[in-house]
């Protein structure tokens, strides 16, 4: 392994990639970074984050076919959670 360059850890756990290192890597402000860890320390790579859906696609239609549906008032909290529990 070659060492370009180093750095210090901030009291809140925090560094700043070298300038060098970013320009290798192509990284720029925003860019998401993945560490990995190996028997001979730690690997940085840039990456790609993408969203994905919390829902599953049945959950999905339901939440779709209530928020077209005209809403409901209930009494309480536990009017409504009894309700969203039989959806």
């Amino acid at each position: 392994m070659t060492i370009i360059e180093t750095t210090k850890m901030t009291s809140k756990g925090q560094v700043t990639i070298p300038n060098r290192v970013r320009k290798l890597l192509h990284l720029q402000k925003g860019s998401s970074i993945a560490f990995g860890v190996t028997k001979d320390g730690i690997v940085l790579l840039p990456c790609e984050v993408t969203a994905r859906s919390p829902y599953t696609p049945k959950e999905w239609q339901k939440i779709e076919k209530m928020a077209s549906e005209k809403g409901e008032v209930f009494s309480d909290d536990g009017a409504a959670k009894k309700h969203l529990a039989g959806l």
